[in-house]
């Protein structure tokens, strides 16, 4: 054997096996799924145990809207940096740090005994988080095979999953035996460092092949102006989509409670429906986006749900519920849909593009409850419901969003 050849068999046997970057890797998607149902099942504790912490330290809707805006606005504004950071200088093993905050967030919420504690606490969960998305959201590119709505609603629904699921965890698990308890979680962050661990591994062995192929500008570029204009666009949509889902994901069973007589547990079964009805229309909204365009998507999602939004505050409690259901599928339809159409309107900057929407997600989630809980301690929650009920017709904005055109194969 001629020492060439002894050379290239040594080198085909070190080298890591080559990866299809054509074929959507179920397993790997899967896996980043998986953490992101972790990811926010622990921080749909937040709003779950938000009742419990109310009466056990005598907060109000203010003191509440501001644990809540402590951790989205910690888990908004690093995201943008993050991912602008981790675009240029890539840093796989970040997902499990990351994590690994969280996990320390966790214990001090279990622990703590005063209301700055409980605000560090949230804080911490939110650095995590922020780590965790737009690397995350990357990951998910790379498997998508090309199928990015696929592959961004995919690993949204895993986030919607674990939001779903937060409050019943809570109806179950912690309201019954008290804040102690909410260290269980500790669990579910240790099972998301495992995971994000071996995701890591492949992304360090395979990342570049499949980054260099989905990196790559296939839509027809748009003007900086017009750029502008579909980012403000938008901002607008997520400002309309996201106020109005943390009226219900933070004050719902609040709301539930004053107009009905249902108890905490019943109202928080009735979040964990409207959470699992979210799931539900995230994962068709991604691949209906490959299918139809983003365009599309966003604008049945945001006309669809007119309706159901201006009649929800005037019905009786089946109705309460079932029209929530309806609001949760058609409106959650329209996220992954935007996060595609943002990094194809600025390709290339998948982490930044990632991190702006999920941050962007976050900060309005935030500033929407700090505000919300500050008009329900002056006007009432009810009040809260029968204006943002105008919210979608924000939608009307899509009018304004710049068709993007992809180039021939």
């Amino acid at each position: 054997m001629s020492s060439s050849e002894c050379n290239a068999r040594t080198t085909a046997t070190i080298a890591p096996p080559a990866t299809d970057t054509s074929k959507f890797l179920v397993n790997i998607v899967g896996a980043v799924a998986l953490t992101h149902a972790c990811n926010d099942v622990i921080q749909a504790t937040l709003p779950s145990i938000f009742p419990m912490l109310k009466a056990s330290y005598a907060l109000s809707y203010t003191q509440i809207g501001m644990i809540a805006l402590v951790y989205q606005i910690t888990a908004s504004l690093l995201q943008p940096w993050v991912g602008l950071y981790t675009d240029k200088h890539p840093k796989p093993f970040l997902l499990p740090a990351g994590m690994g905050v969280t996990l320390l967030g966790i214990g001090l919420l279990a622990m703590a005994g005063s209301y700055p504690m409980l605000l560090l606490a949230a804080a911490l969960v939110g650095v995590g988080s922020s780590t965790f998305h737009p690397e995350a959201s990357r990951v998910a590119r790379m498997a998508s095979g090309g199928r990015f709505g696929t592959a961004q609603s995919a690993f949204q629904v895993g986030g919607n999953a674990g939001t779903a699921f937060g409050p019943l965890m809570a109806a179950l698990l912690i309201l019954p035996h008290g804040q102690h308890s909410v260290a269980w979680l500790m669990l579910i962050a240790l099972l998301a460092i495992f995971v994000l661990s071996r995701i890591s591994l492949w992304t360090v062995r395979h990342g570049h092949a499949h980054n260099k192929r989905h990196n790559r500008v296939t839509v027809e570029p748009l003007s900086r102006g017009r750029v502008i204009l579909a980012l403000s666009v938008v901002g607008v949509l997520l400002f309309a989509k996201f106020t109005y889902i943390a009226s219900i994901s933070n004050y719902y069973t609040f709301y539930l409670m004053q107009r009905f007589p249902v108890s905490l547990k019943e109202a928080q079964l009735c979040l964990f429906a409207f959470l699992a009805a979210v799931a539900v229309g995230t994962f068709i909204g991604g691949p209906v986006g490959d299918r139809i365009g983003r365009k599309a998507v966003v604008w049945i999602s945001f006309l669809g749900v007119i309706p159901f939004a201006l009649v929800l505050p005037h019905v009786g409690f089946f109705w309460t519920v079932a029209l929530t259901l309806v609001i949760g599928v058609i409106f959650s339809s329209a996220f992954a849909a935007l996060v595609v159409y943002a990094q194809e309107v600025v390709p290339g900057r998948t982490g930044m593009v990632s991190g702006i929407m999920f941050g962007t997600m976050f900060g309005v989630g935030g500033i929407a409850a700090a505000g919300l809980g500050k008009l329900a301690d002056l006007y009432g929650i009810v009040s809260v419901y029968n204006a943002c009920g105008f919210l979608p017709l924000l939608g009307l904005a899509t009018l304004l969003m710049p068709q993007v055109k992809h180039k021939p194969d």
